[in-house]
């Protein structure tokens, strides 16, 4: 994985209460395959990771505000999860606004653990197959999506995982799909949304 993503730009949106290892993690994978890194996150500073979701872990430098962005900056996002992480960035409308952004270009989008819940409250899951957190099943099913259990799933440029232990898949395909590039099924899916006022 040394040269797949030369050239491109990824985005990880975080904050307080991301879970370390899976950011760290795809961080280090995105990063070996060549790609520019960029920490986006609520505000300026530091962010703090967690352990366990209890455990404080290490800070991470905020590159960029998310207000201050959107997704034409960028080739592709990673989702890191943990739980206060993204229940914070769902309520935030630039997150929100930042994730739709991805799917309505049609650019790819990794999600593991909770990262879900963002994608959710951005109303991108409506019918794709995707994995989560087990209990974040009756949320995509709600928001019209499929859930599964499976390490990695991958929907038209969606790739998601279920925990901490599925990380060396999802690493993996990440390369992989960020590699692709755009999808335009994923785009179609995103507009097909919008007009019927469903996004």
């Amino acid at each position: 994985m040394a040269n797949e993503l030369r050239g491109r730009k990824v985005a990880f949106l975080v904050t307080d209460g991301v879970e370390q290892v899976e950011l760290t993690e795809p961080w280090k994978a995105v990063g070996e395959a060549g790609a520019e890194r960029h920490l986006v996150s609520l505000e300026a500073g530091t962010i703090q990771g967690v352990n366990n979701d209890t455990e404080k872990g290490d800070t991470f430098p905020v590159d960029r505000l998310v207000k201050d962005v959107s997704a034409d900056d960028y080739d592709a996002l990673v989702l890191p999860g943990g739980v206060a992480n993204p229940d914070a960035l769902r309520m935030d409308n630039d997150a929100v606004r930042f994730v739709k952004e991805f799917f309505v270009a049609g650019k790819p989008v990794g999600a593991i653990c909770h990262g879900r819940w963002t994608i959710v409250e951005a109303d991108m899951v409506r019918g794709r197959t995707l994995t989560s957190w087990s209990s974040l099943q009756t949320d995509i099913r709600n928001a019209g999506g499929q859930w599964v259990d499976k390490e990695v799933q991958v929907d038209n440029g969606l790739v998601t995982s279920r925990n901490p232990n599925d990380l060396p898949a999802f690493c993996q395909k990440i390369v992989e799909e960020f590699s692709e590039g755009r999808h335009e099924v994923q785009a179609q899916m995103a507009s097909a949304d919008a007009a019927t006022g469903i996004a």
